[in-house]
């Protein structure tokens, strides 16, 4: 598959992660991007400035040594607001400005941002044009397919973005009555795909590696985003890569890699975030790496208790050192047999 190229910045492969409020900071973003992923996009920014000045607000924001090309994505239903947003950003740091128009989240929606705004094509059309008005950098839009089943219009939406300048189009498989309820579809992003010329990126239940063939064979687009599938598994985007490349499954990582990323994620969590903060952003992360292994429930609610960073660390390594001498009992066993 051919690199693809968002204005200037070619990426190393056509895999981004998905931007995900609460979920996709610098931490998460940094651990993606060396473990596969060709971009990562910040968290969702409000376009209302007076709200920047929250501790919140100012961590969700682009950092030094953030990895490049750092996107940025921003949410509201003001053009003007938008484009002083778009502005602060690209001053702030930001190189490529992400607009959210596929949020379902109804205090978005409720704002009327996110996917409220494709209810409303001409508010659509001039939140584009003044956002891309606004700043040299290049502008690219996060959409879903429609508002509800009977109003799929990601079609007219994305022409209205090619024709405003908008240089990449990532389609989640959903409308938004859909929430992320049943399966994602990707006719209409096939669609989409054919209509336009830019680079459009599929979104929506890319679970696996041969989801994500299955998914580029479908819609023929040119990358794919992918977001909950990485919580607690940020690995998944070189697995994918390597699949897509070779055919072959990448073996899933050991128990002392897991271990190793899970730390140095916990690490740099506390050190972003500061000690208490941290601690209680650490807790889903770990809720997610664990979700899926033996006593991984209970670690959780005993680890969800847990006050500092130091018991955190702890407390992960005595789970991992467990997993360790369970497995070896294990083999003991299968070999006496």
């Amino acid at each position: 598959m051919s690199a693809v190229r968002i204005g200037p910045y070619t990426l190393r492969n056509n895999l981004i992660l998905a931007p995900m409020a609460g979920v996709t900071d610098q931490p998460f973003r940094t651990l993606c991007k060396r473990l596969g992923a060709g971009m990562v996009v910040s968290e969702m920014v409000s376009s209302d400035m007076s709200l920047w000045n929250s501790r919140k607000s100012s961590l969700r924001r682009i950092h030094e040594g953030d990895p490049e090309p750092r996107s940025v994505q921003i949410a509201g239903g003001d053009a003007q607001m938008m484009a002083a947003a778009a502005r602060a950003n690209v001053e702030a740091g930001a190189q490529i400005i992400d607009i959210n128009m596929g949020c379902p989240a109804k205090k978005v929606c409720n704002k009327a941002a996110g996917s409220a705004l494709l209810r409303d094509e001409a508010l659509v059309t001039e939140i584009l044009h003044a956002v891309v008005g606004a700043v040299d950098v290049p502008v690219t839009l996060k959409i879903r397919t429609g508002w509800d089943r009977a109003n799929k219009n990601g079609l007219n939406v994305a022409k209205i973005a090619e024709q405003a300048g908008i240089q990449a189009l990532a389609v989640h498989g959903r409308t938004r009555a859909d929430l992320y309820t049943g399966e994602a579809e990707y006719d209409t992003i096939a669609a989409i795909k054919q209509a336009v010329s830019i680079p459009v990126f599929a979104n929506g239940d890319i679970t696996s590696p041969e989801k994500a063939r299955a998914v580029l064979d479908a819609t023929g687009v040119d990358g794919l985003l992918i977001g909950r599938a990485a919580q607690g598994r940020p690995w998944i985007f070189r697995e994918i890569e390597h699949f897509l490349g070779t055919g072959q499954h990448l073996p899933a990582p050991q128990l002392d890699e897991v271990e190793r990323i899970l730390l140095e994620h916990l690490a740099a969590l506390h050190a972003f975030y500061g000690d208490v903060m941290g601690v209680r952003i650490a807790r889903k992360h770990v809720g997610w790496y664990l979700a899926t292994r033996p006593g991984g429930k209970e670690f959780r609610s005993r680890f969800n208790a847990l006050e500092d960073t130091q018991a955190q660390c702890a407390n992960v390594r005595a789970y991992f050192s467990e997993r360790r001498q369970s497995l070896e009992t294990e083999d003991g066993q299968g070999v006496a047999a």
